[in-house]
């Protein structure tokens, strides 16, 4: 060993030493192994014999090389602390504005629905809540504007892309409307999806300014028949370490199950955010075709002075603000704490990384410090000899 050999040396007298001479020296030194580093002592030769190759986590690299990586790993890990402080503070007040829209989101719908239900019994007709049979359906697919948050946009892209390939083996054409940089990006290089606008720009925090943009393309689609359904693909929060994509049924206001294609079979989604809001228990049964929810009816104490008509007229504006708006907080709400997570994920990477790399540093060092020890005592016993 290299130790035991520059303590033998080292601790040599000077009466043994003057017997040795010049040419002994120094095929002592050519019979002496080259020093290799191993920045694991587990992973040296004697103690992997049996492996057929060193392991990938092995770090070969020079001291200068280390130096670097070492400072560039720190720079890394002060960008991802501080996305990672910057999206923790936001994902606060958007998980806030996500819990407060909720209750309200949820009892529009309710009422709505008991609304519609009394206009259909009286036989009148109303624009938005006619059911058609399926032939286009619009997806509005919503998505981040940035990068380096996980797998949020590849989860939402994904899940928009399973229902276009299920739409389309039923027959059914499809056409987006992309929110996001992410799936604009995306979707503009899909020449087999056709895309009807793609919008982007949003700010901080969604506004309903916002959500009046994609409302007003929604209302055009759909009362034109231009499109004969219209869904949101989106992230729902479910907390800070959860997010699920869904898809919400936005136009028409009907049952699930009443949306049917040309041969009668039903082509709502499986797990259809807007019907879980309004069936009994927010529970769906697994059949498509063959499903039955009770109808809520409207509660005796409660009195419309107008007509429904009128009543769905200035309300329906405000419905489809409002699914827009909060299926754009709660994408925004899981793109950051997917955001804090990714980049939590990353600073620990990054100091763990640092630290192996300080211990191959400082293993480098001493191995060349012991090197040159050896070279001097060398040099020194050799000239002692002669």
């Amino acid at each position: 060993m290299a130790g035991s050999i520059s303590t033998s040396l080292l601790l040599s007298s000077p009466s043994n030493s003057k017997s040795v001479s010049r040419s002994d020296s120094f095929s002592f030194l050519s019979n002496l192994k080259p020093f290799r580093y191993y920045p694991f002592p587990s992973l040296s030769p004697d103690r992997i014999s049996s492996r057929s190759a060193f392991p990938s986590t092995l770090i070969r690299s020079g001291i200068r090389e280390l130096r670097e990586r070492i400072d560039s790993v720190k720079n890394t890990q002060k960008i991802t602390e501080a996305m990672k402080l910057v999206a923790a503070a936001r994902v606060r007040r958007a998980q806030e504005a996500v819990i407060s829209c909720r209750p309200f989101t949820e009892t529009l719908v309710g009422i709505l629905y008991s609304i519609n239900q009394s206009a259909q019994l009286e036989d009148i007709d109303f624009p938005l809540s006619n059911v058609r049979p399926v032939k286009r359906v619009a997806l509005v697919v919503v998505t981040g504007d940035k990068g380096l948050c996980g797998g949020f946009n590849n989860a939402v892209i994904k899940k928009a892309n399973l229902r276009v390939q299920e739409l389309k083996q039923r027959g059914i054409d499809c056409v987006v409307i992309s929110v996001g940089k992410k799936g604009n990006a995306y979707f503009s290089r899909r020449d087999d999806i056709d895309v009807d606008k793609c919008i982007e720009g949003r700010g901080v925090f969604p506004t309903a300014k916002e959500a009046q943009v994609i409302a007003d393309d929604v209302f055009s689609l759909f009362v034109s028949e231009d499109v004969d359904k219209v869904e949101l693909v989106y992230t729902k929060f479910v907390s800070l370490v959860k997010s699920d994509p869904v898809i919400h049924t936005l136009l028409p206001l009907s049952m699930k199950g009443e949306s049917c294609d040309a041969k009668g079979e039903c082509v709502d989604a499986m797990e259809d955010e807007m019907f879980r809001l309004t069936s009994k228990d927010g529970k769906l049964a697994v059949e498509r075709t063959k499903l039955e929810v009770e109808k809520p009816e409207i509660s005796p104490l409660m009195q419309f002075e107008q007509d429904p008509v009128q009543i769905l007229d200035a309300m329906m504006p405000l419905y489809l603000n409002s699914q827009i708006l909060r299926a754009l907080q709660e994408s925004l709400a899981s793109e950051l704490a997917s955001r804090m997570s990714a980049m939590s994920n990353a600073t620990d990477n990054a100091v763990e990384l640092t630290k192996n790399l300080k211990t191959a540093y400082n293993r480098q060092r001493q191995a060349k410090i012991t090197g040159e020890l050896l070279e001097i005592v060398a040099g020194a016993e050799a000239l002692r000899g002669s």
